[in-house]
């Protein structure tokens, strides 16, 4: 069972700017979603961070809510926290991998993101990893989005330098614009 192995956590991140998360939450499981919240908001407060929250109807909208909230927002990571439970149909299977895949497609374009999504197969399951005094999913999903932030601090204004530099002697004949004439 995965509440009795030990793992090891990395160190909290700090920051010399602040730093501000959006927590979006699928409060479809009412106290499960609340335990996965405090769990967030207490990691976020103890790294010195602020955060907003909110709420909407399921887990396939939490990558929707945080895409529209990077087009019109200034925050420098986010949270998407959720509980999907196995049921006796295929939606399960379709609610976890898409919005798994969203939120990870999403951070592959450069945007600090923590799954919090919890899925499981009963409600049991799902109370053990929420629980702030417990396995705290929701603060282990918060201090991801904050090590991705940190790290992005760290390189995100680098360069690796890769492609061409005008200059030399060599040019392309063209016109005022620079581009090439024919």
């Amino acid at each position: 069972m995965a509440g009795t192995e030990s793992h090891y956590i990395l160190p909290r991140p700090e920051f010399s700017k602040p730093v501000k998360l959006l927590i979006v939450v699928a409060p479809y499981y009412k106290d499960i979603a609340d335990n996965l919240v405090a769990g967030a908001k207490a990691e976020i407060e103890a790294a010195g961070g602020t955060w907003d929250l909110v709420e909407v109807p399921g887990a396939l909208e939490v990558p929707t809510a945080i895409a529209i909230t990077d087009r019109r927002s200034h925050f420098d990571g986010y949270v998407a926290l959720g509980c999907v439970i196995r049921g006796e149909t295929t939606h399960y299977d379709t609610v976890c991998n898409d919005s798994s895949r969203a939120l990870q497609l999403m951070g592959l374009q450069g945007l600090c993101i923590g799954n919090g999504i919890l899925t499981v197969e009963n409600r049991a399951q799902a109370v053990v990893r929420a629980d702030p005094a417990g396995q705290n999913k929701g603060g282990g999903a918060a201090a991801a989005a904050l090590h991705l932030i940190a790290l992005t601090r760290k390189w995100g204004d680098q360069s690796k330098g890769v492609g061409f530099r005008p200059g030399g002697s060599f040019q392309i004949a063209g016109n005022s614009d620079g581009f090439p004439t024919a």
